[in-house]
């Protein structure tokens, strides 16, 4: 079974993500021995960002780190134990789980749309959104 990085990598949806990681220097967390749940934001939920606000954070090595960390949790979490509350991420601020009436799971207000990508070191579940630690603002490029 391949790594958290090599599975969301075959998967083809993470590339935004995984560029993200390689930038922030944190590429080797994915791939190390965890281990660790991802809520991971598909290429699609990097689209919904305000405009430009992307290359604006790949050159703040501080701030998207703290945000990349922030969709990292230690352990394995499966989506059968998902459950209502906080989840401390490896950021250390808390992601706040929360059930549909559809019987899923959103974290942070983003929809889980595809659980249980299962790795090695841990599992990967697929969010429409890129969340954010509090008092996190993004700016769009000037």
């Amino acid at each position: 079974m391949k790594t958290i990085y090599d599975t969301a990598t075959d998967a083809g949806k993470f590339m935004t993500l995984l560029n993200a990681f390689k930038a922030a220097a944190l590429n080797e967390t994915l791939r190390g021995k965890g281990p660790y749940t991802v809520f991971a934001p598909t290429d699609e939920a990097f689209t919904r960002l305000p405009a430009g606000s992307l290359n604006v954070l790949l050159k703040d090595a501080r701030k998207l780190k703290a945000i990349l960390e922030y969709h990292v949790v230690p352990g394995t979490i499966h989506a059968k134990d998902l459950k209502a509350g906080d989840v401390k991420t490896v950021e250390g601020t808390p992601l706040v789980v929360a059930a549909t009436q559809d019987g899923r799971f959103t974290v942070n207000g983003a929809k889980i749309v595809q659980a249980d990508i299962e790795a090695s070191n841990g599992v990967i579940h697929a969010i429409d959104a890129v969340i954010m630690p509090k008092g996190t603002m993004l700016a769009a490029a000037a």
